[in-house]
C-alpha cells in the first residue's frame, strides 16, 4: 500500500501523521521534495519518531535550501523542478509519501504538488481547526476527487470540533481514520501510542 500524506495547509500535522502511519504499518517512508531546515528536516523528524527498525527512510529527490514554497526555494538554489526527475524508490514493502504544504503549492511554473500523486496511491488528508478550515478542507477534497485520485481518509489533528468534524464528513462522505490531540510533545512512545490506535484502520484500506 502507498499512502500519500497530505494536507489541508502548512503546518496542520502531516510530519506527524506520516510518522504515526510509518509506525504503525512499519513502511518506508520518503518525502519527494523539501524545502528548508536540511540538517532538521521532515526526513530526519519522522526517523527519529519511529521506533521500528524495519522502515527504511529515502532520500528527497529535491532538498532545497529555503522555507518557502518549492518553485521558488529551487529558484533561489539555481534550480528548476523537473517532476520527471521524481521517481518513486522502489520497495516491496509498505510506502508512505509526505507532501509539501497544501495540493496546489507549486513545484514550478505549471505542477504542483497534486502532479505527484499517482492513481495507484491512497490520500490521507490531515485537516486541522481553525477558521476557514472547512472551506480549505473541503477544497483539498474536491481537488483530489476532480483528478479521481484515491482519497483513503481524514486525520484530524488537535482539539476536537464537532460542529466542523460533523459537516466536513457529511458533505465528503470521507471516513475519519482517527485525532490526534493536542500532545505537550511528540517522541517515539506518543507516535507508537497513536500507531496502535490507528493501525486496524490503515490496515482496512488495503
Amino acid at each position: 500500500m502507498k499512502l500519500f500524506i497530505t494536507g489541508i495547509g502548512t503546518d496542520v500535522g502531516k510530519t506527524i501523521v506520516s510518522a504515526i502511519l510509518t509506525e504503525a504499518l512499519e513502511a518506508d517512508y520518503w518525502k519527494p521534495i523539501q524545502a528548508g531546515d536540511l540538517e532538521h528536516s521532515d526526513s530526519h523528524k519522522v526517523q527519529k519518531y519511529v521506533a521500528n527498525k524495519k522502515s527504511k527512510f529515502f532520500p528527497n529527490a529535491y532538498a532545497l535550501n529555503t522555507p518557502a514554497s518549492p518553485h521558488l526555494a529551487a529558484e533561489l538554489d539555481g534550480i528548476a523542478i523537473d517532476i520527471k526527475n521524481i521517481k518513486e524508490p522502489k520497495t516491496k514493502n509498505h510506502l508512505v509519501i509526505e507532501g509539501a504544504g497544501g495540493v496546489f503549492v507549486p513545484l514550478n511554473e505549471s505542477d504542483c504538488i497534486i502532479d505527484l500523486i499517482q492513481p495507484d496511491y491512497k490520500v490521507v488528508i490531515v485537516s486541522r481547526h481553525y477558521l476557514g478550515s472547512i472551506n480549505h478542507t473541503l477544497l483539498t477534497v474536491e481537488a483530489l476527487k476532480n483528478r479521481k485520485l484515491d482519497i483513503a481518509g481524514i486525520i484530524f489533528n488537535g482539539d476536537e470540533n464537532k460542529a466542523s468534524e460533523e459537516i466536513i464528513l457529511k458533505k465528503t462522505g470521507l471516513k475519519m481514520i482517527g485525532r490526534i490531540d493536542n500532545e505537550p510533545y511528540f517522541d517515539q512512545n506518543v507516535i507508537r501510542y497513536y500507531a496502535d490506535l490507528f493501525r486496524e484502520k490503515i490496515l482496512s484500506l488495503m
